[in-house]
């Protein structure tokens, strides 16, 4: 443990499998942590009591009281009222006053955001980001998440969702969903890696994947594809080539748009290493001025599945002195 004299927060990764907390101090580092199923508590009363066990087991009283709680939730939020529109695969979470409940119930400043705002703003804190103060941050998973960091701050836009990444269209013939139409997570994501790989496999289509995976295409997944084109499969590199290309097509138009130093990629598929960092710098080069090209980083997040849980607590340590956060 840390002196007290050292500021701590706590922060909350609220998932739809997992709820995450962890008492973290302000050089980033994790001091404790406690976590619980999502379904355990998925009750808002249940939850709060949670928020209380964590609070207890951490110390978190007059001894040592932490400059607040940050909270990060796979949603619409409006970060300024700490308000949830509505949870991700979280029933019974729409319209919840969340930063107010918390601070009504345990008297400390408290902060909502996105679960992608949350993680950005730790990799920018405390991981990858550090060095930079004008960033962009991609999460690669079910679909593309996003957020931007102008002058070290996140920029959340006019009504909390800016860095909406996936929905930027790659393809004005594309797809329609409810978000647009040719959205880039239409094209990049685990789901549609995985059928890309299946589909071509069911056509006959020679890979060392299907040793892999022993014939049985039900347990392809993209750790699966990852590590065949790390051995120097074709269809699978193929596939990496792909999905950087749709990448790059979305970070160019951002590079334009804000001018970001470095742009960081975290989720599982980032862990892929140089089958997809090579060719998303190089697709992304062929769509830049040499001028942005030359100069623009595109980097690993290095926080891994600690990031939420930093950054919610960066939401705390990051706020003005004095801010109670939403009403």
């Amino acid at each position: 443990m840390k002196p007290h004299h050292q500021r701590v927060a706590i922060g909350i990764d609220f998932g739809g499998t997992a709820v995450k907390a962890g008492l973290v101090d302000e050089t980033g580092v994790v001091l404790d942590r406690v976590q619980a199923a999502t379904a355990d508590i998925c009750a808002r009363s249940a939850w709060l009591d949670f928020v209380g066990q964590c609070l207890r087991r951490f110390g978190a009283g007059r001894r040592r009281r932490p400059a607040g709680i940050g909270v990060g939730v796979p949603g619409f939020v409006d970060f300024k009222r700490g308000y949830i529109y509505n949870l991700t695969n979280v029933p019974g979470w729409t319209r919840v006053p969340l930063a107010g409940m918390i601070r009504k119930r345990f008297g400390l400043s408290a902060f909502v955001d996105n679960d992608v705002n949350a993680m950005a703003l730790g990799e920018c804190a405390y991981g990858a980001g550090r060095r930079f103060s004008q960033a962009v941050f991609a999460t690669l998973g079910t679909g593309v998440g996003g957020a931007v960091v102008i002058d070290g701050h996140l920029y959340r836009g006019a009504y909390s969702m800016a860095g909406e990444i996936g929905h930027i269209s790659i393809n004005q013939h594309g797809r329609r969903t409810p978000e647009g139409r040719g959205g880039l997570e239409t094209y990049v994501g685990n789901m549609r890696f995985v059928a890309v790989a299946t589909r071509a496999l069911r056509a006959g289509r020679r890979s060392v994947l299907r040793g892999l995976v022993k014939n049985d295409l039900k347990r392809l997944t993209p750790k699966t594809i990852a590590l065949a084109a790390q051995r120097g499969d074709p269809l699978a590199r193929k596939i990496f080539d792909t999905m950087a290309d749709c990448l790059a097509t979305a970070f160019a138009s951002v590079t334009y748009l804000i001018q970001p130093e470095v742009i960081i990629v975290g989720g599982g598929v980032a862990q892929s290493g140089r089958v997809l960092f090579d060719p998303l710098r190089r697709h992304l080069r062929e769509r830049l001025h040499p001028f942005f090209a030359e100069r623009i980083r595109v980097i690993p997040a290095v926080l891994g599945e600690d990031a939420g849980l930093i950054g919610c607590a960066a939401l705390a340590f990051a706020a003005p002195a004095g801010t109670r956060g939403g009403r």
